[in-house]
């Protein structure tokens, strides 16, 4: 006859740090590493794992003289330990958004440019609407998928296209004119206008796999082409320092919003903008994460539409 064994009453119980250590080792491959970027002494982080191992009753990692590697069972636990360290992380952040809003702060991201040249009228409408609301800004990378997770660090930015994210919001801002960007060496500087169809084949500047396709894309006329450009500079780039720098020593091109450009060329002098008469415009907008709707968020969103329905009257309509 089988026997029925009782199971423990008393679920086992991890502390936050046990999790976080385990992660951070298995994503590192060693305890060494591991230890630095945690920055605690390696013996307590090997205690830490031990101690993780004998609670569980299970053998998580297989330890060799190049690190360490996942069971079995360490690879199933593995992926839980990781959602759940990710959603401790989302959750701190969401709450200090709160807190934020509650303070009367809001973290604005930029990629390059700060929101007072991307849309200097969006933020002198805003302080106009809301003067007691201070505005700090957080440089960020070139969005990455999900667009959500990139948002992460931030209460709203100013954006082109972004591939879709249910779990972000997004507010047209303005439809902007499209302009090449290229060195003043470069065989199209002289030019005045230019149409699509003369710069297609040109060589474009390369975004870094990482970043999210769609916007990247946004950038080197890719709908026109149903895909990536055929030539391209080799070195990705991951910022706009990286990107411009390519332009400017003549080696890529690139478009931009013309608003954006104006900023652009008088930091690079070696760089022009030239219209790009025939392109359909770039759709520059507000964006930010579901949860992240404190008061100063809400109230830049007012004045943002606002803004909207006196600059585009279609596009406040479409919303899109």
């Amino acid at each position: 006859m089988a026997r029925l064994l009782e199971c423990p009453t008393e679920p086992t119980v991890f502390n936050r740090g046990q999790l976080r250590y385990f992660v951070a080792v298995v994503e590192d491959g060693q305890l060494t590493r591991a230890a630095t970027r945690l920055h605690v002494a390696q013996p307590a982080l090997s205690q830490a794992i031990a101690k993780l191992e004998s609670q569980l009753g299970l053998k998580l990692l297989i330890r060799h003289p190049r690190g360490v590697t996942l069971t079995p069972a360490g690879q199933v636990f593995f992926e839980k330990a990781r959602a759940a360290v990710d959603a401790e992380h989302e959750a701190l952040q969401t709450a200090e958004s709160l807190a934020r809003g509650a303070q009367g702060t809001l973290v604005f991201g930029t990629v390059g440019l700060p929101p007072w040249l991307a849309d200097p009228e969006l933020v002198e409408a805003f302080t106009e609407a809301r003067p007691n609301v201070e505005i700090r800004l957080k440089e960020v990378p070139f969005p990455s998928i999900p667009i959500a997770s990139w948002l992460a660090d931030v209460d709203v930015m100013i954006s082109t296209v972004l591939s879709p994210d249910p779990d972000v919001w997004v507010d047209p801002l303005n439809a902007e004119a499209r302009v090449v960007l290229a060195a003043r060496t470069h065989p199209l500087a002289g030019r005045e206008d230019l149409t699509v169809a003369e710069v297609l084949d040109e060589t474009f500047t390369r975004s870094d796999p990482a970043v999210d396709p769609v916007w990247a894309g946004n950038w080197t006329l890719d709908e026109f082409r149903g895909g990536s450009p055929r030539n391209q500079v080799q070195r990705p780039a991951s910022n706009v320092q990286s990107t411009l720098s390519a332009v400017a020593s003549g080696l890529a091109i690139s478009t931009s919003p013309a608003s954006q450009a104006v900023p652009i060329v008088n930091a690079f002098s070696g760089v022009v903008a030239i219209p790009l008469r025939d392109a359909p415009p770039m759709i520059m907008s507000l964006v930010g994460r579901n949860d992240r709707r404190g008061r100063p968020v809400e109230a830049l969103r007012e004045v943002a539409r606002g803004l909207l329905r006196r600059r585009s009257p279609d596009l406040a309509r479409s919303g899109t």
